[in-house]
């Protein structure tokens, strides 16, 4: 097979979907290689490293136009939607419930593409999401503190306080992946943390491992509604897999909070927790709105791309060998995880989830694979 990787050109994204380690694995199975000039420049591998793993460095174009499976990072984005095409194979994060335009882009070139995000183990576990979003969460708080500081538009407020003063809030929805690094980077700094989920087992394992330091609370627009007033930092860490984010901070609730609180939507690739999300960018990452600062950058991990492409790469490389070694169609009739992963194929919307946040028709993936 042939297997292709881009330089990303999202703002500010230097991860890369293959290190030159990933391109010698697949170039030692037998399989051929090609790589974009310049794409591993953001982790510090020139294109002599590629090329030295086996790997054939060429132009974006020749990349897009002939392999078979393309591996990224994140979504294609407007330039790049005519180079999709059909008996294609894309392996990338796509978040596509808040991406209409890009749904209908995939759909129109029928190629065949797997998000990372809703690759899903038998006990529910995202094994693609997993190591991002461990990076996203510990992120969360750091931007919390830095801009809940001043010079800017923060309170000026350290998080973790010191004698004769108190610490910050730091208020988590959600005790997911995202959620539980979070609180604990909240916890190391010090802050006083309260933490939100709909599942009694997520608020348990909070109390065990913090207990004393976190207050668990089940989640409702009313607790939210009370609790969030009081925070200086709210951290957005709600995930549907495949779906938009519930909308679980009204405007109101934003503006109860007060002038130089923080929010941190790190939900924002699905749309974002709050009333008030839209999305930011690394090069210009906060807006005030209602007063709050609101960070609402949807690739995070982005911006220590080293640590997260060498996390994501351990994590994906395995479904990328085993989509070479057999192809599509038979990886994933040999994986169930993987072929969860399928959003769309050939013209098809193949997640339920998806279909029913787009209003979309929704087909099983059985009858949308292409036959090879």
């Amino acid at each position: 097979m042939i297997v292709g990787t881009v330089r990303e050109i999202k703002n500010e994204e230097f991860r890369v979907g293959l290190t030159p380690e990933g391109a010698h694995a697949l170039a030692e199975a037998g399989h051929r290689v090609l790589v974009e000039t310049g794409a591993g420049a953001g982790i510090g591998c020139d294109d002599a490293a590629y090329r030295t793993a086996g790997a054939t460095v060429t132009d974006a174009a020749t990349v897009w136009g002939t392999a078979d499976l393309l591996v990224k990072v994140k979504e294609p984005l407007p330039s790049e939607h005519p180079l999709l095409r059909d008996n294609q194979t894309l392996f990338t994060y796509l978040h596509l419930a808040a991406m209409p335009e890009l749904t209908r882009a995939l759909l129109a070139s029928k190629i065949t593409a797997i998000a990372y995000e809703t690759v899903e183990l038998p006990d529910g576990s995202l094994p693609l999401l997993i190591p991002m979003s461990q990076i996203a969460g510990r992120m969360a708080t750091e931007v919390g503190a830095q801009w809940l500081r001043k010079p800017g538009a923060g309170r000026g407020k350290l998080l973790s306080g010191v004698i004769g003063a108190s610490p910050a809030h730091v208020v988590v929805l959600g005790a997911g992946i995202v959620g539980e690094h979070a609180t604990e980077a909240a916890v190391g700094l010090g802050a006083r943390v309260t933490v939100f989920d709909a599942r009694i087992e997520k608020l348990r394992m909070v109390q065990q491992r913090w207990p004393g330091r976190t207050t668990a609370l089940m989640s409702s627009p009313l607790a939210i509604a009370n609790v969030v007033r009081d925070a200086d930092v709210l951290i957005c860490a709600v995930l549907v897999p495949g779906a938009a984010a519930p909308k679980l901070v009204t405007r109101e609730m934003v503006r109860g909070m007060g002038p130089g609180a923080v929010i941190v939507d790190v939900s924002i690739d699905q749309g974002g927790a709050c009333e008030t999300s839209r999305v930011t960018t690394h090069d210009a990452p906060v807006y005030v709105e209602e007063g709050v600062v609101h960070y609402c950058v949807a690739n995070m991990p982005g911006a220590v791309p080293q640590t997260s492409t060498a996390a994501l790469t351990a994590a994906t490389l395995p479904y990328v060998l085993e989509l070479a070694r057999h192809g599509t169609r038979e990886a994933l009739r040999r994986d169930p995880a993987l072929a969860r992963g399928v959003l769309v194929s050939e013209g098809q919307v193949t997640y339920e989830a998806l279909a029913a946040s787009l209003g979309l028709p929704y087909a099983p993936l059985d009858r949308a694979l292409p036959q090879a």
